[in-house]
């Protein structure tokens, strides 16, 4: 019996230690952690919050400037809406300086060949399709501004089941269409935008900028219809801004064919510089069929993507191409 109780004591005792023990350490732990982020936290709020707090504040002055520099063309916009000439004007505007200004700030966005796009009449853009179409977002937004001309865009049926956008599709004319709907669009005189490769390029092509068009040639039908002359489209790094997680592709690839939603993965984000590239415009020939025309359409666009874009794609190197690019050879 006399047994029992000392071990019981013993244990006790081993219990209040360990337990004592740990509640010192913990304690020291934390003094320790104390010190050591007095000893760090000037360093970080020197070196990182204080200049990034500077950084943002001038950002955001060059932005209102950016706006306040276009204040007529704004309040003209605002005007126009107000006057139900067109309800969506002012808005359009003011959402394409915010996009315009990002675009500018954030990735130094240029567009080489905008005078291709013609000032009046209709015409047809194909682009090439990266994981989120930034490129075509920042053009319709720079299209605005210096041009006064909307490109309306041909977008995926699924962008009308998600909440909210509806009113987005709305203002900017953005239409699932079809071969008759997107023929009537240029025989108006508007400028409409297509991916033929739509969703399935944007979540399985690649840094390597495969263009996934499988057989597809309605946009070619459309171009003959109308009569309109196509211009192709091609923004270097496009794929380096965001990118999707490729792997595994055929489980991703295998949700896509059966939902018809884009599943795999979006990243990125990246300040990378972002550079369109627009072809001269293409005239379908007399007796070419659909088909043929296509074809000379996906060539102009592979060209682009040859002639303007070191493959495969590198993230490092695009963000590099912010402040410095290595001479082209030719």
């Amino acid at each position: 019996m006399i047994c029992q109780d000392n071990d019981s004591l013993c244990s006790l005792l081993v219990n209040i230690t360990s337990a004592t023990s740990n509640f010192i350490g913990t304690q020291l732990d934390l003094l320790y952690l104390g010190w050591v982020w007095s000893l760090v936290y000037p360093a970080i709020l020197v070196f990182v919050i204080l200049p990034m707090v500077i950084l943002l504040l001038l950002y955001f002055s060059a932005f209102l400037l950016y706006i306040i520099q276009r204040r007529k063309r704004v309040i003209d916009a605002l005007q126009e809406s107000l006057e139900q000439r067109d309800p969506w004007a002012g808005g359009r505007y003011l959402i394409s300086l915010l996009w315009d200004a990002h675009g500018y700030i954030w990735h130094g966005f240029e567009v080489n060949g905008l005078e291709n796009i013609p000032d009046e009449g209709p015409c047809l853009l194909i682009y090439y399709h990266g994981a989120i179409p930034l490129d075509v977002y920042y053009l319709v937004a720079r299209t605005i501004l210096t041009k006064g001309r909307l490109i309306r865009c041909v977008g995926d049926r699924f962008l009308e089941k998600v909440p909210g956008w509806k009113v987005i599709l709305e203002a900017f004319h953005i239409t699932p269409g079809t071969v008759s709907s997107c023929t009537q669009i240029l025989e108006e005189g508007h400028i409409l935008s297509i991916s033929p490769g739509g969703v399935r390029e944007a979540q399985f092509s690649d840094h390597n900028y495969q263009l996934l068009w499988g057989q597809r040639t309605g946009f070619a039908k459309v171009a003959i219809s109308a009569n309109s002359p196509v211009v192709t489209m091609f923004t270097e790094n496009v794929r380096e801004a965001f990118r999707t997680v490729s792997w595994p592709q055929k489980f991703w690839s295998m949700l896509y064919e059966k939902f018809r939603f884009p599943m795999a993965p979006i990243y990125g984000g990246f300040p990378v510089k972002l550079r369109v590239h627009l072809s001269n415009p293409i005239h379908h020939l007399p007796n070419e069929t659909p088909e043929e025309l296509a074809i000379r359409i996906q060539e102009s666009l592979e060209k682009l993507i040859r002639d303007h874009q070191k493959l495969p794609g590198n993230i490092l190197r695009a963000l590099i191409a912010r402040v410095y690019e290595s001479p082209k050879q030719d």
